[in-house]
């Protein structure tokens, strides 16, 4: 499946970023500033290599990008990175309701149906 210009793996990967509470969390306090990893680390109860690993998710996914400033990393919010799942989503509830009309209306046209 290519939605758009991503591939069937980059929406796995946006969307298995998506699916973990911690990382959503990340991406939105990423939305409203430039965390570096390691405050980041302080918010959350696990290692700093775990938030490590859950930015390395984001970023793989597009969500997030990083930037070395200094002895920090600064982790921000990718331009467009949620316009990227909602253009999928919204691609797929297209699909869907197609799918749904195409069923109403056989279901119209059956006798046995009614």
């Amino acid at each position: 499946m290519v939605v758009g210009e991503l591939t069937s793996e980059d929406v796995d990967h946006l969307f298995h970023a998506l699916s973990d509470a911690t990382r959503r969390d990340i991406l939105r306090r990423c939305g409203t500033g430039e965390p570096s990893v390691s405050r980041l680390a302080d918010v959350y109860p696990m290692s700093f290599a775990a938030v490590q690993k859950h930015v390395a998710v984001l970023e793989r996914a597009g969500l997030v990008t990083k930037e070395r400033r200094g002895r920090e990393q600064l982790v921000r919010t990718a331009p467009h990175a949620v316009s990227r799942a909602r253009s999928v989503l919204d691609e797929l509830e297209t699909a869907w309701r197609a799918r749904v009309d195409r069923m109403a209306g056989l279901l119209a046209d059956d006798p046995l149906a009614r």
